[in-house]
């Protein structure tokens, strides 16, 4: 006698259909082979290791992609930007980026390589081209800027001299941007600031308006002793009482 199974979840066959077709009832549902439990076992432990064990599966998949995004070095990264890999290259890159549209000191320039850890040997070889062909000129640089500082801002050459130092123009290309400016012209121009200031000192004590006068000229480089006399000689122009007025502010 032929025993049929009963699949879990199928519906009862009505009569005489069975699973392959209505009407055909000679060909019975395949039995199940009997399995021990090391074969299940065994096909838990074949699911298990291929998706946690050996390090293959979806998760693995993840690991090895993030393992290789991560371990890109800082020049391959500059590689897929498109940046040279030669630091001569990237030193002149860096130069022409930074004076385009902007001026800068030989010095500027040479602490910017420094800073992307550009070569010495290669920074000095960019700079000193850059130089020969006039793209550095510190000379140049110096003078224009204390043309449009003294013209723009009325800052005395005390000033010019302190701000040029800090850009690392050297003494002697400094003390001849700033001798372009005499002390006659640097007195004009510490009059020309009093006249735009002293509106607003108007109902201040004659000590207060002095001492506010005075410190602007201070700050913007102009020297103790033209600062009083500029200040004094508006104040007099205006009626004000100025005697005892020599004293240091």
């Amino acid at each position: 006698m032929t025993r049929r199974t009963e699949w879990p979840g199928s519906p009862a066959e009505p009569d005489g259909d069975s699973a392959f077709g209505h009407g055909s009832t000679d060909a019975p549902a395949p039995e199940p082979e009997e399995e021990g439990d090391g074969a299940r076992s065994g096909r838990r432990r074949s699911r298990g290791g291929a998706g946690a064990g050996s390090g293959f599966g979806e998760g693995a998949g993840r690991r090895a992609r993030s393992g290789t995004r991560s371990s890109g070095s800082p020049s391959s990264s500059r590689a897929e930007k498109g940046e040279p890999r030669d630091p001569v290259e990237q030193a002149r890159n860096i130069c022409l980026r930074l004076l385009t549209g902007t001026p800068r000191t030989r010095r500027q320039l040479a602490d910017a390589l420094r800073k992307r850890e550009i070569p010495d040997e290669a920074a000095e070889e960019v700079l000193a081209r850059f130089e020969d062909v006039g793209l550095i000129n510190d000379a140049a640089f110096a003078g224009a800027w204390v043309e449009s500082r003294h013209h723009g801002r009325g800052l005395a050459r005390r000033a010019l001299v302190r701000e040029l130092r800090t850009k690392g123009v050297d003494s002697a290309v400094i003390d001849e941007a700033v001798g372009q400016l005499d002390a006659e012209r640097e007195e004009e121009t510490a009059r020309e600031l009093v006249a735009r200031k002293l509106r607003s000192t108007r109902g201040l004590d004659r000590d207060k308006r002095l001492r506010r006068l005075a410190g602007m000229l201070a700050r913007k480089g102009y020297g103790e002793g033209m600062a009083l006399r500029v200040v004094r000689q508006a104040l007099e122009e205006e009626g004000e009482d100025t005697e005892g007025m020599d004293e240091p502010f």
